[in-house]
Protein backbone atom coordinates (compact mmCIF):
# COMPACT_ATOMS: atom_id res chain seq x y z
CA UNK A 1 0.00 0.00 0.00
CA UNK A 2 1.92 3.04 -0.86
CA UNK A 3 1.02 6.40 0.61
CA UNK A 4 2.79 8.54 -1.92
CA UNK A 5 0.48 8.77 -4.76
CA UNK A 6 -3.42 7.34 -5.36
CA UNK A 7 -2.31 6.19 -8.58
CA UNK A 8 0.64 3.66 -7.29
CA UNK A 9 -0.59 0.66 -5.75
CA UNK A 10 0.55 -2.41 -5.24
CA UNK A 11 -0.93 -5.54 -6.48
CA UNK A 12 -2.98 -7.29 -3.82
CA UNK A 13 -1.00 -10.21 -2.31
CA UNK A 14 -1.63 -13.73 -3.47
CA UNK A 15 -2.33 -16.67 -1.42
CA UNK A 16 1.06 -18.02 -2.03
CA UNK A 17 2.66 -15.03 -1.16
CA UNK A 18 0.67 -14.59 2.11
CA UNK A 19 1.39 -18.35 2.79
CA UNK A 20 5.21 -17.39 2.13
CA UNK A 21 5.33 -14.45 4.42
CA UNK A 22 6.06 -16.31 7.77
CA UNK A 23 8.69 -18.41 6.15
CA UNK A 24 10.56 -15.29 4.83
CA UNK A 25 10.09 -13.91 8.19
CA UNK A 26 11.83 -16.51 9.31
CA UNK A 27 14.42 -16.80 6.85
CA UNK A 28 15.38 -13.40 7.39
CA UNK A 29 15.73 -13.82 11.66
CA UNK A 30 18.29 -17.32 10.79
CA UNK A 31 20.17 -14.68 9.06
CA UNK A 32 20.64 -12.04 12.23
CA UNK A 33 23.46 -11.73 14.10
CA UNK A 34 23.62 -13.50 17.56
CA UNK A 35 24.18 -10.45 19.30
CA UNK A 36 20.65 -8.74 18.06
CA UNK A 37 18.93 -12.09 20.14
CA UNK A 38 18.36 -11.43 24.08
CA UNK A 39 21.58 -12.05 25.65
CA UNK A 40 21.22 -13.13 29.72
CA UNK A 41 23.90 -11.40 31.77
CA UNK A 42 27.12 -13.63 32.31
CA UNK A 43 27.58 -13.62 35.89
CA UNK A 44 30.63 -15.32 37.39
CA UNK A 45 31.67 -17.09 40.60
CA UNK A 46 34.60 -18.66 41.59
CA UNK A 47 35.19 -22.32 41.29
CA UNK A 48 35.69 -22.38 45.11
CA UNK A 49 32.12 -21.03 45.57
CA UNK A 50 30.15 -22.71 47.77
CA UNK A 51 26.81 -24.26 46.42
CA UNK A 52 24.67 -22.73 48.82
CA UNK A 53 26.75 -18.96 47.83
CA UNK A 54 25.95 -20.10 44.08
CA UNK A 55 21.92 -20.49 44.76
CA UNK A 56 21.89 -17.04 46.89
CA UNK A 57 22.86 -16.00 43.20
CA UNK A 58 20.26 -17.85 41.63
CA UNK A 59 17.62 -16.07 43.69
CA UNK A 60 18.94 -12.33 43.97
CA UNK A 61 19.60 -12.39 40.33
CA UNK A 62 17.17 -13.88 38.84
CA UNK A 63 19.35 -16.38 37.06
CA UNK A 64 19.60 -19.82 36.46
CA UNK A 65 23.14 -20.32 35.19
CA UNK A 66 26.38 -18.97 36.46
CA UNK A 67 29.91 -18.83 34.97
CA UNK A 68 32.19 -20.50 36.83
CA UNK A 69 35.99 -19.39 36.92
CA UNK A 70 39.39 -20.82 37.96
CA UNK A 71 37.93 -23.99 36.35
CA UNK A 72 41.91 -24.16 34.70
CA UNK A 73 43.25 -22.91 31.39
CA UNK A 74 42.34 -26.59 30.07
CA UNK A 75 38.98 -25.96 30.73
CA UNK A 76 36.99 -24.11 28.35
CA UNK A 77 37.72 -20.51 27.64
CA UNK A 78 39.63 -18.73 29.98
CA UNK A 79 38.96 -21.82 32.32
CA UNK A 80 35.17 -21.28 32.92
CA UNK A 81 33.06 -23.88 33.68
CA UNK A 82 29.09 -23.44 34.00
CA UNK A 83 26.57 -24.62 36.30
CA UNK A 84 23.17 -24.69 36.09
CA UNK A 85 19.70 -25.33 37.77
CA UNK A 86 20.02 -28.53 36.71
CA UNK A 87 23.51 -29.06 37.85
CA UNK A 88 21.89 -27.50 41.04
CA UNK A 89 19.86 -30.46 41.25
CA UNK A 90 22.55 -33.36 40.97
CA UNK A 91 24.54 -31.21 43.63
CA UNK A 92 21.40 -31.94 45.80
CA UNK A 93 21.35 -35.39 44.90
CA UNK A 94 25.42 -35.81 45.66
CA UNK A 95 24.84 -35.73 48.94
CA UNK A 96 27.55 -33.59 50.83
CA UNK A 97 26.74 -30.22 52.83
CA UNK A 98 26.08 -28.01 50.29
CA UNK A 99 27.63 -25.26 52.31
CA UNK A 100 31.05 -26.73 51.65
CA UNK A 101 30.94 -28.58 48.57
CA UNK A 102 32.71 -25.90 46.12
CA UNK A 103 30.69 -25.48 43.01
CA UNK A 104 33.67 -26.44 40.54
CA UNK A 105 33.35 -29.90 41.04
CA UNK A 106 30.12 -30.33 39.18
CA UNK A 107 30.54 -27.33 36.78
CA UNK A 108 30.47 -28.41 33.59
CA UNK A 109 33.14 -27.85 31.32
CA UNK A 110 33.97 -27.00 28.46
CA UNK A 111 31.64 -23.69 28.05
CA UNK A 112 30.52 -23.64 24.47
CA UNK A 113 31.48 -20.25 22.67
CA UNK A 114 29.91 -18.44 19.42
CA UNK A 115 31.07 -15.16 17.90
CA UNK A 116 28.44 -12.20 18.41
CA UNK A 117 28.47 -11.55 14.91
CA UNK A 118 27.65 -14.86 13.67
CA UNK A 119 24.14 -15.92 12.63
CA UNK A 120 20.95 -16.67 14.47
CA UNK A 121 21.12 -19.87 11.89
CA UNK A 122 24.64 -20.69 12.89
CA UNK A 123 23.83 -20.43 17.02
CA UNK A 124 20.73 -23.10 16.40
CA UNK A 125 23.08 -25.37 14.62
CA UNK A 126 25.51 -25.31 17.40
CA UNK A 127 23.19 -25.81 19.73
CA UNK A 128 22.31 -28.91 18.35
CA UNK A 129 25.56 -30.21 16.99
CA UNK A 130 26.92 -29.42 20.50
CA UNK A 131 23.86 -30.99 22.34
CA UNK A 132 23.98 -28.08 24.60
CA UNK A 133 21.25 -25.54 25.92
CA UNK A 134 23.61 -22.43 26.63
CA UNK A 135 25.99 -20.45 24.50
CA UNK A 136 28.79 -18.09 25.72
CA UNK A 137 28.73 -15.42 23.45
CA UNK A 138 32.03 -13.69 22.84
CA UNK A 139 32.97 -10.42 20.83
CA UNK A 140 36.04 -10.18 18.45
CA UNK A 141 38.35 -9.92 21.39
CA UNK A 142 37.61 -12.86 22.98
CA UNK A 143 35.53 -10.90 25.72
CA UNK A 144 32.45 -12.62 27.18
CA UNK A 145 29.31 -10.58 25.92
CA UNK A 146 26.47 -12.97 27.77
CA UNK A 147 25.02 -16.09 27.50
CA UNK A 148 22.41 -16.75 24.65
CA UNK A 149 20.08 -19.78 25.84
CA UNK A 150 18.18 -21.98 23.63
CA UNK A 151 15.20 -21.04 24.60
CA UNK A 152 15.66 -17.57 23.97
CA UNK A 153 17.01 -18.35 20.58
CA UNK A 154 14.05 -20.10 19.55
CA UNK A 155 11.83 -17.59 21.08
CA UNK A 156 13.63 -15.08 18.82
CA UNK A 157 12.70 -16.94 15.75
CA UNK A 158 9.21 -18.57 16.48
CA UNK A 159 7.74 -15.59 18.90
CA UNK A 160 9.67 -12.19 19.84
CA UNK A 161 7.30 -11.77 22.42
CA UNK A 162 9.05 -13.95 24.60
CA UNK A 163 12.12 -12.31 24.60
CA UNK A 164 10.45 -8.66 25.51
CA UNK A 165 9.08 -10.30 28.01
CA UNK A 166 12.22 -12.14 29.07
CA UNK A 167 14.11 -8.65 28.95
CA UNK A 168 10.93 -7.47 31.11
CA UNK A 169 12.01 -10.36 33.95
CA UNK A 170 15.59 -10.63 34.26
CA UNK A 171 15.63 -6.52 34.36
CA UNK A 172 17.87 -5.15 37.39
CA UNK A 173 17.06 -1.86 37.43
CA UNK A 174 14.66 0.82 35.44
CA UNK A 175 17.54 1.37 32.73
CA UNK A 176 17.13 -2.48 31.63
CA UNK A 177 13.04 -2.08 31.98
CA UNK A 178 13.75 1.39 29.63
CA UNK A 179 15.76 -1.53 27.18
CA UNK A 180 12.81 -3.44 27.24
CA UNK A 181 9.85 -1.00 27.09
CA UNK A 182 11.98 -0.01 23.69
CA UNK A 183 11.61 -3.15 22.51
CA UNK A 184 7.69 -3.30 22.45
CA UNK A 185 6.90 -1.19 19.77
CA UNK A 186 9.09 -3.14 16.71
CA UNK A 187 7.85 -6.27 18.50
CA UNK A 188 4.20 -5.00 17.62
CA UNK A 189 5.43 -3.94 13.85
CA UNK A 190 6.79 -7.30 13.00
CA UNK A 191 3.83 -8.95 14.20
CA UNK A 192 1.85 -7.16 12.17
CA UNK A 193 3.85 -7.32 9.37
CA UNK A 194 3.53 -11.73 10.41
CA UNK A 195 0.38 -11.13 10.19
CA UNK A 196 -0.99 -11.81 13.39
CA UNK A 197 -4.73 -10.72 14.81
CA UNK A 198 -5.33 -7.89 16.18
CA UNK A 199 -7.19 -9.10 19.06
CA UNK A 200 -4.46 -11.87 20.24
CA UNK A 201 -1.71 -8.84 19.59
CA UNK A 202 -3.38 -6.39 21.97
CA UNK A 203 -3.92 -9.22 24.21
CA UNK A 204 -0.30 -9.61 23.78
CA UNK A 205 0.55 -6.71 24.61
CA UNK A 206 -1.29 -5.97 27.61
CA UNK A 207 0.05 -8.98 28.87
CA UNK A 208 3.59 -7.33 28.49
CA UNK A 209 2.89 -3.70 29.50
CA UNK A 210 1.22 -5.52 32.89
CA UNK A 211 4.57 -7.50 33.42
CA UNK A 212 6.51 -3.68 32.19
CA UNK A 213 4.72 -1.61 34.42
CA UNK A 214 4.51 -4.31 37.88
CA UNK A 215 8.39 -4.45 37.44
CA UNK A 216 8.81 -0.87 37.28
CA UNK A 217 6.25 -0.15 40.43
CA UNK A 218 8.22 -2.83 42.37
CA UNK A 219 11.32 -0.93 41.84
CA UNK A 220 10.08 2.22 42.84
CA UNK A 221 7.66 1.85 45.71
CA UNK A 222 8.98 -0.14 48.77
CA UNK A 223 7.63 -3.06 50.08
CA UNK A 224 4.92 -2.48 52.45
CA UNK A 225 3.48 -0.10 50.18
CA UNK A 226 3.22 -2.83 47.42
CA UNK A 227 1.42 -5.59 50.22
CA UNK A 228 -0.69 -2.49 50.71
CA UNK A 229 -1.76 -1.24 47.48
CA UNK A 230 -3.37 -1.80 43.81
CA UNK A 231 -1.77 -0.45 41.15
CA UNK A 232 -3.89 -0.40 38.16
CA UNK A 233 -4.77 1.21 34.32
CA UNK A 234 -7.56 2.19 32.69
CA UNK A 235 -8.76 3.21 29.37
CA UNK A 236 -7.22 1.07 26.47
CA UNK A 237 -5.11 -0.50 28.25
CA UNK A 238 -7.57 -1.47 30.95
CA UNK A 239 -9.94 -3.10 28.42
CA UNK A 240 -6.62 -4.98 26.50
CA UNK A 241 -7.10 -3.11 23.69
CA UNK A 242 -3.86 -1.11 23.38
CA UNK A 243 -1.29 -1.56 20.84
CA UNK A 244 0.90 1.76 19.87
CA UNK A 245 1.55 3.40 23.03
CA UNK A 246 -0.78 5.93 24.12
CA UNK A 247 -1.11 8.34 27.16
CA UNK A 248 -1.06 6.81 30.84
CA UNK A 249 -4.37 6.52 32.40
CA UNK A 250 -3.77 4.66 35.76
CA UNK A 251 -4.33 5.10 39.76
CA UNK A 252 -3.18 3.73 43.48
CA UNK A 253 -5.84 2.19 45.51
CA UNK A 254 -4.39 1.71 49.25
CA UNK A 255 -5.97 -0.50 51.81
CA UNK A 256 -8.59 1.08 54.52
CA UNK A 257 -6.40 1.64 57.37
CA UNK A 258 -3.36 1.19 56.15
CA UNK A 259 -1.24 4.99 56.98
CA UNK A 260 0.78 5.15 53.64
CA UNK A 261 4.80 6.70 53.62
CA UNK A 262 4.95 10.28 54.28
CA UNK A 263 6.59 10.28 50.26
CA UNK A 264 4.07 8.72 48.59
CA UNK A 265 3.25 11.67 46.44
CA UNK A 266 6.88 11.89 45.71
CA UNK A 267 6.59 8.13 44.93
CA UNK A 268 3.84 7.90 42.35
CA UNK A 269 5.80 11.06 40.70
CA UNK A 270 8.55 8.78 40.46
CA UNK A 271 6.80 6.27 38.45
CA UNK A 272 4.73 8.51 36.70
CA UNK A 273 8.01 10.06 35.52
CA UNK A 274 9.41 6.42 34.62
CA UNK A 275 6.86 5.45 32.45
CA UNK A 276 7.46 8.57 30.71
CA UNK A 277 11.12 7.83 29.80
CA UNK A 278 9.53 4.63 28.65
CA UNK A 279 7.63 6.43 26.07
CA UNK A 280 4.18 6.32 27.83
CA UNK A 281 3.15 10.57 28.11
CA UNK A 282 1.53 12.25 30.79
CA UNK A 283 -2.30 11.96 29.96
CA UNK A 284 -3.48 15.88 29.86
CA UNK A 285 -6.56 14.96 31.74
CA UNK A 286 -4.20 14.25 34.97
CA UNK A 287 -5.47 10.74 34.93
CA UNK A 288 -2.79 9.73 36.72
CA UNK A 289 -1.56 8.62 40.32
CA UNK A 290 0.59 11.16 40.34
CA UNK A 291 -2.98 13.28 40.26
CA UNK A 292 -4.40 13.06 44.53
CA UNK A 293 -7.39 12.16 42.90
CA UNK A 294 -6.69 9.44 41.34
CA UNK A 295 -5.18 7.56 44.62
CA UNK A 296 -6.69 6.66 47.64
CA UNK A 297 -8.46 4.30 50.12
CA UNK A 298 -11.08 1.55 49.21
CA UNK A 299 -13.04 3.56 51.05
CA UNK A 300 -12.48 6.65 49.97
CA UNK A 301 -12.63 5.41 46.10
CA UNK A 302 -15.87 3.45 47.12
CA UNK A 303 -17.35 6.88 47.77
CA UNK A 304 -16.12 8.39 44.21
CA UNK A 305 -17.15 5.79 42.22
CA UNK A 306 -20.56 6.17 43.97
CA UNK A 307 -20.50 10.09 43.62
CA UNK A 308 -19.80 9.68 39.77
CA UNK A 309 -22.76 7.38 39.29
CA UNK A 310 -25.06 9.38 41.43
CA UNK A 311 -24.31 12.47 41.16
CA UNK A 312 -23.35 12.50 36.88
CA UNK A 313 -22.12 15.47 35.45
CA UNK A 314 -19.96 16.15 32.76
CA UNK A 315 -16.64 15.13 34.25
CA UNK A 316 -17.46 12.77 36.89
CA UNK A 317 -19.44 10.76 34.13
CA UNK A 318 -16.29 10.93 31.82
CA UNK A 319 -14.19 9.60 35.17
CA UNK A 320 -17.02 7.04 35.97
CA UNK A 321 -16.62 5.33 32.10
CA UNK A 322 -12.65 5.58 32.32
CA UNK A 323 -12.64 3.97 36.28
CA UNK A 324 -15.09 0.99 35.02
CA UNK A 325 -12.27 0.04 32.12
CA UNK A 326 -9.67 -0.20 35.47
CA UNK A 327 -7.53 -3.54 35.59
CA UNK A 328 -5.21 -4.35 38.21
CA UNK A 329 -1.30 -4.71 37.43
CA UNK A 330 0.64 -5.06 40.58
CA UNK A 331 0.20 -5.05 44.67
CA UNK A 332 -3.29 -6.75 46.28
CA UNK A 333 -5.87 -7.14 43.34
CA UNK A 334 -8.67 -7.55 45.91
CA UNK A 335 -8.82 -4.51 46.46
CA UNK A 336 -10.01 -3.34 43.14
CA UNK A 337 -12.51 -6.09 43.30
CA UNK A 338 -13.77 -4.21 46.24
CA UNK A 339 -14.28 -1.24 44.76
CA UNK A 340 -15.90 -2.84 42.04
CA UNK A 341 -18.59 -4.69 44.14
CA UNK A 342 -19.13 -1.83 46.25
CA UNK A 343 -20.13 -0.20 42.97
CA UNK A 344 -21.97 -2.64 41.66
CA UNK A 345 -24.24 -2.20 44.75
CA UNK A 346 -25.45 1.01 43.66
CA UNK A 347 -27.69 0.67 40.30
CA UNK A 348 -28.56 3.02 38.08
CA UNK A 349 -32.36 3.16 37.75
CA UNK A 350 -32.82 6.55 35.94
CA UNK A 351 -33.24 6.50 32.23
CA UNK A 352 -31.88 10.26 32.47
CA UNK A 353 -28.49 9.07 33.74
CA UNK A 354 -28.07 6.20 31.39
CA UNK A 355 -28.29 8.20 28.91
CA UNK A 356 -26.14 11.25 29.87
CA UNK A 357 -23.54 8.61 30.19
CA UNK A 358 -24.36 7.10 26.55
CA UNK A 359 -24.51 10.30 24.91
CA UNK A 360 -21.10 10.98 24.31
CA UNK A 361 -20.80 8.50 21.68
CA UNK A 362 -23.03 11.10 19.36
CA UNK A 363 -20.55 13.72 19.56
CA UNK A 364 -18.85 13.02 16.65
CA UNK A 365 -21.64 12.50 14.19
CA UNK A 366 -20.36 11.64 10.36
CA UNK A 367 -21.25 14.98 8.19
CA UNK A 368 -22.21 14.39 4.64
CA UNK A 369 -18.36 16.20 3.62
CA UNK A 370 -16.69 13.32 5.56
CA UNK A 371 -19.13 10.72 3.47
CA UNK A 372 -17.74 12.08 0.18
CA UNK A 373 -13.97 12.35 1.03
CA UNK A 374 -14.44 8.51 2.21
CA UNK A 375 -15.79 7.58 -1.23
CA UNK A 376 -13.15 9.47 -3.31
CA UNK A 377 -14.68 12.41 -4.01
CA UNK A 378 -12.89 14.75 -1.86
CA UNK A 379 -9.34 13.71 -0.25
CA UNK A 380 -8.21 17.09 1.87
CA UNK A 381 -8.54 15.93 5.04
CA UNK A 382 -7.47 12.64 7.59
CA UNK A 383 -10.00 10.21 8.96
CA UNK A 384 -9.66 10.05 13.00
CA UNK A 385 -10.32 6.67 13.53
CA UNK A 386 -10.98 6.56 16.95
CA UNK A 387 -13.55 9.50 17.00
CA UNK A 388 -15.22 8.17 14.01
CA UNK A 389 -15.31 4.28 14.99
CA UNK A 390 -13.25 3.12 18.27
CA UNK A 391 -15.11 5.90 20.77
CA UNK A 392 -18.69 4.95 19.33
CA UNK A 393 -17.94 1.23 19.98
CA UNK A 394 -16.28 1.27 22.65
CA UNK A 395 -18.08 3.61 24.94
CA UNK A 396 -21.65 2.31 23.40
CA UNK A 397 -20.69 -0.94 24.56
CA UNK A 398 -19.75 0.32 27.79
CA UNK A 399 -23.06 1.94 28.46
CA UNK A 400 -24.87 -0.98 28.16
CA UNK A 401 -22.39 -2.79 29.60
CA UNK A 402 -23.41 -0.68 32.57
CA UNK A 403 -27.18 -0.56 32.15
CA UNK A 404 -27.14 -4.73 32.28
CA UNK A 405 -24.98 -5.39 34.44
CA UNK A 406 -22.45 -6.75 32.07
CA UNK A 407 -19.06 -6.70 34.47
CA UNK A 408 -16.91 -7.72 31.82
CA UNK A 409 -13.47 -5.79 31.21
CA UNK A 410 -12.73 -5.82 27.52
CA UNK A 411 -15.00 -4.77 24.26
CA UNK A 412 -15.00 -7.83 22.80
CA UNK A 413 -15.92 -9.53 26.21
CA UNK A 414 -18.80 -6.79 26.83
CA UNK A 415 -20.31 -7.80 23.57
CA UNK A 416 -20.20 -11.82 23.57
CA UNK A 417 -21.86 -11.05 27.43
CA UNK A 418 -24.65 -8.71 25.99
CA UNK A 419 -25.55 -11.24 22.76
CA UNK A 420 -25.16 -13.98 25.27
CA UNK A 421 -28.26 -12.05 27.63
CA UNK A 422 -29.90 -11.19 24.23
CA UNK A 423 -29.61 -7.09 24.46
CA UNK A 424 -27.64 -7.07 21.36
CA UNK A 425 -28.68 -9.00 18.41
CA UNK A 426 -25.89 -11.71 18.08
CA UNK A 427 -25.06 -10.79 14.23
CA UNK A 428 -24.43 -7.17 15.51
CA UNK A 429 -22.50 -8.13 17.86
CA UNK A 430 -20.14 -10.22 15.59
CA UNK A 431 -19.97 -6.86 13.46
CA UNK A 432 -18.75 -4.68 15.78
CA UNK A 433 -16.07 -7.09 17.12
CA UNK A 434 -15.68 -7.18 13.54
CA UNK A 435 -15.47 -3.39 13.28
CA UNK A 436 -13.41 -2.36 16.92
CA UNK A 437 -10.70 -5.17 15.19
CA UNK A 438 -10.66 -3.30 11.80
CA UNK A 439 -10.73 0.40 13.14
CA UNK A 440 -7.56 -0.97 15.43
CA UNK A 441 -5.78 -2.36 12.76
CA UNK A 442 -5.90 0.72 10.65
CA UNK A 443 -5.06 3.25 13.65
CA UNK A 444 -1.84 0.67 13.84
CA UNK A 445 -0.83 1.23 10.51
CA UNK A 446 -1.55 4.86 10.40
CA UNK A 447 0.65 4.60 13.40
CA UNK A 448 3.65 2.73 12.17
CA UNK A 449 3.60 4.54 9.27
CA UNK A 450 3.71 7.95 11.34
CA UNK A 451 7.14 6.53 13.31
CA UNK A 452 9.07 5.01 10.37
CA UNK A 453 8.49 8.95 9.00
CA UNK A 454 9.66 9.66 12.31
CA UNK A 455 6.10 11.40 13.32
CA UNK A 456 3.97 11.62 16.28
CA UNK A 457 1.53 9.14 16.39
CA UNK A 458 -1.97 11.25 15.63
CA UNK A 459 -4.90 8.63 15.63
CA UNK A 460 -5.42 9.80 11.95
CA UNK A 461 -5.81 7.89 8.65
CA UNK A 462 -4.73 9.45 5.72
CA UNK A 463 -7.52 8.55 3.12
CA UNK A 464 -5.31 8.74 0.14
CA UNK A 465 -3.32 5.87 1.44
CA UNK A 466 -5.98 2.85 1.43
CA UNK A 467 -6.79 1.46 -1.02
CA UNK A 468 -10.31 0.31 -2.95
CA UNK A 469 -10.67 -2.41 -0.51
CA UNK A 470 -9.85 -0.78 2.47
CA UNK A 471 -12.19 2.19 1.63
CA UNK A 472 -14.89 -0.24 0.73
CA UNK A 473 -14.49 -1.95 4.66
CA UNK A 474 -13.97 1.07 6.39
CA UNK A 475 -17.58 2.33 4.53
CA UNK A 476 -19.17 -1.08 6.10
CA UNK A 477 -17.77 -1.03 8.76
CA UNK A 478 -19.20 2.64 9.73
CA UNK A 479 -22.58 1.59 8.81
CA UNK A 480 -22.25 -0.94 11.27
CA UNK A 481 -21.20 1.47 13.46
CA UNK A 482 -24.63 3.95 13.02
CA UNK A 483 -26.59 1.21 12.60
CA UNK A 484 -25.13 0.65 16.62
CA UNK A 485 -25.78 4.36 17.33
CA UNK A 486 -29.34 3.99 15.80
CA UNK A 487 -30.03 1.11 18.59
CA UNK A 488 -28.43 3.25 21.44
CA UNK A 489 -30.65 5.98 20.65
CA UNK A 490 -34.02 3.55 20.63
CA UNK A 491 -32.76 1.29 23.85
CA UNK A 492 -31.13 4.38 26.06
CA UNK A 493 -33.48 7.50 24.68
CA UNK A 494 -30.57 9.85 23.84
CA UNK A 495 -32.67 11.51 22.25
CA UNK A 496 -34.24 13.10 24.95
CA UNK A 497 -30.80 14.23 26.99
Amino acid sequence: MSTETESIQPLPPTAASTARAPQLETQSLLLARVDQAYLRPAHRVAASASIVEVARVFKTQRTTSVLVEGMGAQDGVQGLGIFTATSLQNAVLDGRPLDTLPVGELATTPVVTIAASATIGDAMALLLRERVHRLVVVDEQGAILGLLRALDLFGFVANQSHLVGVQIEQAQDIAALAQAAQSITPLIAALHRGGMRIGLMAQLVQQLNTRLFERAWHMVAPQELLDNSCLFVMGSEGRGEQLLKTDQDNGLLLRDGYTPPDDLAQICQRFSDVLHDFGYPPCPGGVMLSNPAWRGSVAEFSQRARRWLLMPQDDSLMQLAIFIDAHAVAGDASLLAQVRTNLREVTIDSDVQLARFAAPVLAFESSPAWWQRLLGRAQEAPVHVKKAGLFPIVHGVRSLALAHGVHAASTTERLRALAQEQVLDADLAQALEESLHFFMELRLQAGLRELEQGQPVTGQVDMAGLSSLERQLLHDTLAVVQRFKAVLQQRLRLNAV
